[in-house]
């Protein structure tokens, strides 16, 4: 019986990293030096589940090392050092392309019944339920320059985040309580936001983020990982509450 325990027990372990492989992840992300032993060995713990769950799919001829894979799973893990493993629930699979790839859209306009097709060229995607597809491109020129305010690899994990309760509206699943003052901070945020781009003012914050709510959100958390100095400064609500769902960030606040 006791020999059938252990078997069990093992069997449901959870993955970890290998210490040389905890090496090259760090070296693969410098940055990763900054966090705190706790926050630090969470993440490693993030690293390996995000490993045994999901594929690394590269693409049109891309290849991806071990150092490579493990850069883009370090960065995938990074908006999930507080809110744990559940973020990675849902999906499998991660597509990267060399670089920028263009996808087809099409919309159906239920008023006039026509319908309109389009191309577009994306550096990255999440889909509910669905992949996370990425450009390496821009994940290594976010690399090469980490505090720049462009973080492509936790841009599309926010999504992914937003997506778990059902509706990307740029509201993860928060607690009643906490998802009320979100929704009430980022509202008015949002609103100010697209009112200064749509009257042509230039903004400190990419105003890509006045897309949608969920680009807002998940524009605001690249800045939380790459800028939060500027995000705390343009949006001081956002960024308390994006410190508190992310934790602090590995970039330090000037």
């Amino acid at each position: 019986m006791k020999s059938l325990l252990r078997r069990l027990r093992a069997a449901v372990a959870p993955p970890t990293l290998p210490e040389a492989t905890r090496t090259t992840l760090d070296e693969a992300l410098p940055f990763l030096a900054r966090l705190p032993a706790p926050r630090h060995e969470r993440l490693h713990a993030l690293v390996a589940r995000f490993l045994a769950d999901k594929a690394i799919t590269p693409l049109q001829g891309l290849e991806l090392d071990e150092r490579q894979r493990l850069q883009l799973a370090g960065l995938a893990c990074l908006p999930l050092l507080e809110f744990g493993a559940e973020g990675l629930r849902g999906w499998h699979q991660v597509l990267v392309y060399p670089g920028a790839f263009r996808v087809h859209r099409q919309h159906h306009d239920e008023d006039t019944g026509v319908v309109r097709e389009w191309e577009d060229e994306l550096a990255g995607e999440a889909w509910d339920q669905g992949p996370l597809v990425l450009s390496w491109d821009d994940v290594q020129a976010d690399l090469a320059e980490p505090d720049a305010g462009y973080q492509l690899v936790v841009h599309e994990m926010a999504h992914k985040l937003d997506a778990l309760d059902g509706a990307m509206d740029g509201t993860p699943p928060l607690p009643a309580a906490w998802q009320r003052e979100w929704a009430r901070d980022f509202q008015a945020a949002y609103e100010a936001f697209v009112a200064r781009v749509d009257a042509g003012e230039e903004t400190a914050i990419d105003p890509y983020a006045a897309e949608a709510p969920e680009e807002f959100f998940a524009v605001a958390s690249e800045y939380h990982f790459s800028d939060p100095a500027l995000l705390a400064s343009e949006m001081p609500a956002v960024a308390a509450h994006l410190r508190r769902l992310y934790g602090d960030s590995p970039i330090p606040v000037q």
